[in-house]
């Protein structure tokens, strides 16, 4: 699929298409970063976030929320953006090199699967509440907290644009 036909650029993958990249890149020397949201309504925390993540490596991975995982972990409602809108609108950013649409409760399963150098997490979390910080050191892996305050929210930002 061309970059004309592809509202994502190229960037979206599957599982297996994005663990071949990810090979490759590793086994020519090259640090992975993944990273991860629901990223319903953009904001400038997000793009914070993911500009530090990708500094900390040569490639980003961003997994994004399904519709289903994103109104299961946000609530009724949401999201306020369709996942294909979201990824389009995430395929715009320059830091992301490749994108994934997932729907666990967590990103282990990516985690496990893609082995990647440091899982980039924003400022709500710390080192220690990361979920899946055991999983990360599990196959060697490092957590690292990116970005600004956690002074944005999408939840805070759509409340206040609803109709009361």
């Amino acid at each position: 699929m061309t970059s004309g036909t592809d509202p994502c650029g190229g960037k979206l993958r599957t599982l297996d298409e994005l663990s071949a990249e990810v090979e490759r890149e590793k086994a020519a020397g090259k640090r992975v970063v993944f990273a991860n949201g629901c990223f319903d309504i953009l904001h400038a925390g997000h793009v914070r976030y993911l500009r530090e993540a990708k500094s900390l490596g040569d490639f980003l991975i961003v997994a994004v929320n399904n519709d289903a995982s994103t109104k299961s972990l946000k609530g009724e409602g949401r999201p306020y953006t369709p996942e294909g809108e979201r990824l389009e609108i995430l395929s715009c950013l320059e830091p992301i090199d490749w994108l994934i649409l997932f729907g666990e409760d967590t990103v282990s399963n990516l985690l496990l699967t893609l082995r990647p150098h440091v899982h980039a997490k924003g400022t709500d979390y710390t080192a220690d509440t990361v979920p899946e910080r055991e999983t990360v050191k599990s196959y060697g892996g490092e957590v690292a907290i990116c970005g600004d305050p956690k002074d944005h929210s999408s939840t805070d930002i759509g409340s206040a644009t609803r109709p009361k």
